[in-house]
C-alpha cells in the first residue's frame, strides 16, 4: 500500500472544546478526526506522537472499509467519528492498533478522555444491532444517541456501568491491592461495580468486605471518571480503617498490603482515577507529585 499524507491531530494539554453531536454534518468536505476501531484496539501513528489520532475525509484514504461508524460532534469545530472496522483489518502502513490499555498509558488525559468515549459508542452502536426484547433490526432515533426498535418501539441508549473506587486510609499508610490481571508488581485501589437497589456509599462498604475482610468508617466523596473498560464511570471515594484484619479474598484479591508514602509498590498509571486518589494522599503527607 502507497502511502498517503495522513495529517494527525494531538489533544491538547488544556481542555479542547468538544461539543456533542448527533446527526453528521451534510455533504461534509473538511477533514475530520476518525477513532478507528478494530474489536477493543485503536489505530493510532507510529511515530512523532503515538497517541495522534488520523484526520481525514474518509477511511478511503487509509485504504480501509468500516462495518458502521458514529458521529460525536465537534472538537474544536473538527468533526469527530468512531468507526468500527472488520476483526481481519490490518494496520496501514506508520499506525498500529494497539489495546486500550497501551493507548491509555501512550495518551494524554484529554486525548485519553475522547478515545473513552468514542469506544463506548461503538461499542453501543456494535451490541445494539437488533432488539433484545423482539428480535427486530434497530435504526438510530433521529436527534438522540438511541437505538428504536421499529416493531415494539424498545429504546436502547448506550449503557454506562457505575462502579466505585476507594482509596482506605489507616494513619499514615494507605491499603493498597493487587488483583490476579495486574501486571507484576503492580498494586492498586479496592474497586468494584454498584449493584441494583445499592448506593454507591453502600458498595463501598460491601466491596471492601468482600475483597479484603475490614471495616471502614467516614467514607468521603473524591470525584468520578469516565472508565471503558468495559463501559464504567467511576466514583471515587476516601475512607478511614476501622477494624479488622486484611483477608483478600482469594478471586478479585490475591495480596493486599497496608503501604507507606516510604515503601510504596508499582502504582496505577497517572491518568487514572486510582492513581489520583493516591496522590491526593502522598501530598497530604507532604510528598511532591
Amino acid at each position: 500500500m502507497t502511502p498517503v499524507d495522513r495529517e494527525s491531530h494531538t489533544c491538547p494539554e488544556f481542555f479542547p472544546e468538544f461539543i456533542i453531536g448527533i446527526e453528521p454534518p451534510a455533504n461534509r468536505t473538511e477533514k475530520a478526526l476518525w477513532f478507528i476501531f478494530r474489536g477493543r484496539e485503536i489505530l493510532i501513528k507510529l511515530n512523532k506522537n503515538p497517541g495522534a489520532i488520523p484526520k481525514l475525509l474518509n477511511l478511503g484514504e487509509l485504504g480501509l472499509s468500516g462495518n458502521r461508524e458514529q458521529y460525536l460532534g465537534t472538537l474544536d469545530g473538527t468533526h469527530c467519528y468512531s468507526v468500527e472496522l472488520p476483526e481481519d483489518a490490518q494496520a496501514p502502513e506508520g499506525m498500529k492498533f494497539a489495546d486500550l490499555r497501551q493507548a491509555y498509558s501512550e495518551l494524554n488525559e484529554k486525548c485519553f478522555a475522547l478515545v473513552n468515549k468514542a469506544v463506548q459508542i461503538m461499542e453501543w452502536d456494535r451490541t445494539n444491532q437488533y432488539c433484545s426484547r423482539c428480535g427486530t433490526k434497530t435504526v438510530q432515533k433521529p436527534g438522540e444517541r438511541g437505538k428504536e426498535c421499529p416493531d415494539c418501539g424498545e429504546l436502547f441508549y448506550p449503557r454506562i456501568s457505575p462502579a466505585v473506587i476507594v482509596l482506605i486510609r489507616k494513619e499514615h499508610e494507605i491499603l493498597l491491592a493487587r488483583s490476579p490481571n495486574f501486571p507484576t508488581g503492580r498494586y492498586g485501589l479496592i474497586a468494584g461495580f454498584v449493584e441494583p437497589g445499592e448506593s454507591a456509599e453502600d458498595a463501598v462498604v460491601r466491596e471492601i468486605r468482600e475483597e479484603v475482610g475490614i471495616k471502614v468508617k467516614n467514607i468521603s466523596y473524591f470525584g468520578t471518571q469516565a472508565w471503558p473498560f468495559p463501559n464504567s464511570l467511576m466514583i471515587g471515594f476516601t475512607a478511614e480503617y476501622d477494624s479488622g484484619d486484611i483477608q483478600p479474598d482469594g478471586f478479585e484479591i490475591e495480596d493486599a498490603r497496608w503501604f507507606s508514602v516510604e515503601n510504596l509498590p508499582d502504582l496505577p498509571g497517572k491518568i487514572s482515577i486510582a492513581r489520583k486518589l493516591i496522590d491526593h494522599f502522598l501530598k497530604e503527607e507532604g510528598l511532591e507529585v
